[in-house]
């Protein structure tokens, strides 16, 4: 699954990873992160996620990072924000009031541009990776995300042999891996969601499990 596959997603509007409503766990379990006011959060793989709003009227500063053009431009059309639009290493740049969205591929980000996040929201990223990719994307968010960090992670698992993603199924015993021995996991929220999936079950799922994780990385 390359970057073809997200950009031709967006480009025939196959977006049904696209939440229109402000995600319930972000609202509920954010304050569980405990964050300084004036936070500044980085939202990986952000699509144009209406849980950056959200985030920005809490009083938090946005970094985000998105593949897809036509992501980045509907989110500030849709939501009436001016954009300020430069040029940064392989990136555009979209600025608007404590909101920072580069279009372009996540792989080019470093950690000077990371450097004063001090937590990650990641609702989409994780699960829209086959396992391969997941690993390959751990890797270079440990790297680029300052110490000390703390993240909101939400993940889907179910069957595979039923259902191939995206999205994508992620273990808990996956989550305790990937994160390792130097990252406090509590899990916040778990639950079988597939009563309230209806394309899910028409797939054939009879079982999808939706977790929220707070995870504190020391």
């Amino acid at each position: 699954m390359q970057a073809d596959f997200w950009l031709e997603r967006w480009e025939q509007k196959q977006i049904g990873f696209h939440e229109e409503e402000i995600n319930s766990h972000l609202q509920n379990f954010w304050r569980k992160l405990k964050l300084p006011a004036n936070s500044k959060i980085f939202v990986p793989l952000c699509g144009k996620s209406k849980d950056i709003l959200w985030l920005l009227a809490q009083g938090y500063q946005v970094l985000a990072v998105e593949l897809s053009p036509i992501a980045v431009e509907e989110f500030f059309t849709e939501n009436h924000l001016e954009a300020q639009i430069t040029e940064h290493k392989e990136f555009q740049c979209w600025k608007s009031e404590n909101l920072t969205i580069y279009q372009g591929d996540f792989f080019n980000l470093n950690s000077n541009d990371l450097a004063d996040c001090t937590a990650v929201y990641d609702r989409a990223s994780m699960i829209a990776l086959p396992a391969e990719m997941r690993q390959k994307y751990l890797q270079h968010l440990k790297k680029i995300v300052p110490a000390l960090s703390r993240t909101l992670l939400i993940t889907l698992e179910y069957d595979q042999n039923v259902m191939q993603g995206p999205p994508f199924s992620i273990s808990e015993n996956e989550v305790q891996q990937s994160f390792g021995e130097n990252s406090q996991i509590e899990r916040l929220f778990s639950e079988d969601i597939i009563d309230k999936n209806e394309q899910f079950k028409k797939r054939g799922l009879t079982s999808l499990t939706e977790t929220a994780y707070s995870i504190s990385h020391c």
